[in-house]
């Protein structure tokens, strides 16, 4: 999966070592905010040194993040975690519901004459008409 945005906060980086394996570890997480009418935040981690290091992710960029959802049990309760595996940079947001490059319908009537993007209204049909439905 993926989504396109800007990002808004990046959250300090968290470290540690393993209890299973002895290794150190660390993961970064970061909010990403995808444009649209009703813009919508996604918090996403990054896990390992060397990726947290090698993407570099700044506030304010326009990026597109590619990632996997999984969740896990603890204590009885579940959550999810959406773990960023490739970060491509420089790409900008579409527009909510818009397929890519696709031209944007103006919300008023063309100026020249043209035909308008719905049919004109017809008169309605005589007493004796075969179009005789009531809708």
């Amino acid at each position: 999966m993926e989504l396109t945005g800007r990002i808004i906060a990046v959250l300090p980086a968290n470290s540690g070592v393993s209890n299973r394996t002895g290794n150190p570890w660390m993961s970064q997480e970061y909010v990403i905010e995808i444009p649209g009418q009703y813009p919508r935040k996604c918090v996403f981690r990054l896990f390992g040194e060397d990726r947290i290091k090698q993407f570099n992710i700044q506030q304010g960029e326009d990026i597109t993040v590619q990632f996997d959802i999984d969740a896990h049990e603890y204590n009885g309760r579940w959550f999810n975690e959406i773990r960023a595996y490739n970060i491509v940079r420089g790409q900008v947001a579409p527009v909510a519901g818009a397929p890519v490059g696709a031209p944007q319908a103006s919300p008023f009537p063309p100026a020249d004459g043209a035909t308008a993007p719905f049919p004109p209204a017809q008169e309605p049909a005589g007493e004796g008409s075969a179009d005789d439905l009531p809708f």
